[in-house]
């Protein structure tokens, strides 16, 4: 007889097909299921009430301490939860691939057995589904409603750099015989959006045509830099789907969470376009303060300024991203004015972001000059809440050169250790190369040292003159007594990249020769009184 055992016992096909109709459920038996869930006693320890959210592609239901999806009997092509088993392996994957950045949420596959009518979570015999087991968090912890409540602030950048460069540099690197990362795979994901635009409005997706030919030409330029990046391990095993609505404050510390288990060619992606969601999220929320303060955060961590000629391209792709999903949702029939109305307006205003990404502002070249303890670091940080540009510290980069984390202590003598001559100069000249690099890319810099030496703001100046483009010298200004107090302060507070003691000011000040007066380019700002950077922002052109 062909067929199989089943606990012990030979199944015929009869049996064969009975099994598969009691565990194969389809959309109305989980929507049964869901239902049945919703009952408090259900659980064990039984909840005081149950709540329902529904998406497209699952249920979560949210009973005392712990949520729990139910993923949908769907294949979308790109995503199959259709049979038990996908469902069954699917869930384990969301489970361990979320445990790398949220193991305090994200806790078990659970069975669920019993019928539709009458389940049983928990119970491992003959499961009918599986859900994935969750512990709950604030949900008004999420960044997203932080920014909704103007709560979020530059101060929290850094740590949520650091959490997704460190996840990042964690993460597995794309096996070499995968196609994921590739340029075929990336131009694949960035035409499918306006192939599925357009299929979805038709005539009204006309506006298009700005951004499509944008892509595909600046894609031609960046395809060999696509390839490089991912032969030097920059296309990683992450997330998939990092925005606001995906990162929540634990005990104070940012959690993302909610990856994408169900396509590894959406998750395997460079580390730059994983960051450039988040930005393009940050700029949608009209918060391009945040986002370019976490881009240089970032920055100041990885060092990874090869990939900021990508970041528009990836910015303006993830901007069509949403757009597509709001035209996809604009093609419902069933949809009501209000909410029609509604999806026109956000696929708008993610073609405007997407269009404006396709024009950068103009691009210049800024240094600051200015003793230890006069405030450069603070005011350009200050400057970048106004002005969207890389932010280049010579304390930074002299760090990397010598394989030291930016707050690391290198216990060097004055003009000594890392501070020799011959480490000054390989500094300068590496934030020159950065510089040059990004202003290529269309990117304004900020080139954060102390530029003491007149000849080497004559280099600078003549790096802006190379590449046409505007030049300007900040000259920060305060008394001696004054900077004598800021470095006091700050090695009495949190570590700073800056090393500077009194003891490298005092030396500062008894070499120091200000700016002349006859110095071209050159903006005075006296850091005692109230700067205002906005004002600054403007005087630069930003």
């Amino acid at each position: 007889m062909n067929g199989r055992r089943i606990h012990g016992v030979q199944s015929n096909e009869a049996e064969l097909r009975r099994e598969h109709e009691m565990t194969e459920l389809d959309l109305a038996a989980q929507a049964q299921l869901v239902r049945a869930l919703q009952d408090p006693a259900v659980w064990d320890p039984p909840a005081e009430t149950v709540e329902v959210r529904e998406t497209h592609i699952s249920w979560v239901l949210l009973a005392g301490a712990y949520a729990y999806k139910l993923k949908k009997a769907v294949d979308f092509g790109f995503l199959d939860y259709s049979t038990l088993e996908d469902r069954r392996q699917q869930c384990a994957r969301e489970v361990t691939l979320n445990q790398r950045t949220a193991p305090m949420i994200y806790l078990e596959v659970l069975p669920v057995s019993g019928t539709p009518e009458r389940p049983r979570p928990g119970d491992p015999a003959d499961p009918i589904e599986y859900l994935v087991k969750m512990r709950r968090f604030d949900e008004n912890r999420l960044l997203a409603r932080l920014v909704e409540r103007g709560e979020l602030d530059d101060r929290l950048m850094p740590r949520l750099a650091r959490t997704i460069a460190d996840f990042q540099a964690r993460a597995e690197r794309v096996p070499d015989d995968a196609p994921w990362g590739t340029p075929e795979t990336v131009w694949h994901f960035v035409a499918e959006n306006f192939e599925q635009i357009r299929a979805a409005l038709g005539q009204g997706a006309g506006e298009l045509a700005t951004v499509a030919q944008w892509s595909q030409a600046r894609f031609a330029e960046l395809a060999p830099s696509i390839r490089e990046r991912r032969e030097a391990g920059c296309v990683r095993d992450g997330h998939g789907d990092l925005h606001l609505n995906n990162i929540v404050l634990i005990d104070g510390e940012p959690v993302p969470f909610d990856c994408i288990e169900f396509n590894d060619a959406l998750r395997f992606i460079d580390v730059i376009n994983e960051l450039a969601f988040l930005i393009m999220d940050l700029m949608a929320r009209q918060r391009q303060d945040l986002a370019i303060w976490l881009l240089n955060d970032w920055l100041f961590i990885t060092g990874d300024y090869a990939g900021v000629p990508l970041l528009r391209f990836f910015v303006v792709y993830r901007a069509m991203v949403r757009a597509k999903v709001a035209a996809l949702r604009l093609a419902q029939p069933d949809l009501s004015a209000r909410e029609r109305r509604a999806g026109q307006a956000e696929y708008r205003a993610y073609l405007q972001l997407a269009e404006t990404g396709t024009h950068p502002p103009p691009v210049r070249l800024v240094i600051t000059h200015g003793l230890s303890g006069s405030g450069k670091s603070t005011l350009v940080h200050r400057l970048l809440g106004h002005w969207p540009a890389i932010h280049l510290r010579s304390d930074v980069e002299r760090k990397r050169l010598f394989g030291l984390p930016m707050d690391a202590r290198s216990a060097s003598a004055v003009a000594g250790g890392i501070y020799t001559p011959e480490a000054t100069e390989r500094t300068y000249a590496r934030l020159a190369e950065l510089a040059r690099l990004l202003l290529d890319a269309g990117w304004p810099v900020v080139v954060d040292a102390t530029f003491l030496d007149p000849a080497r703001r004559a280099d600078f100046r003549r790096l802006a003159a190379s590449l046409d483009v505007p030049f300007s010298v900040l000259d920060l200004q305060a008394p001696p007594a004054v900077l004598r107090a800021r470095i006091r302060q700050r090695l009495a507070g949190q570590r700073d990249a800056s090393e500077a003691d009194l003891q490298v000011l005092e030396h500062q000040l008894e070499h120091y020769r200000p700016i002349p007066a006859d110095e071209p380019d050159v903006l005075r700002v006296d850091t005692t009184g109230g700067v205002d950077p906005a004002e600054l922002a403007r005087r630069l052109g930003g």
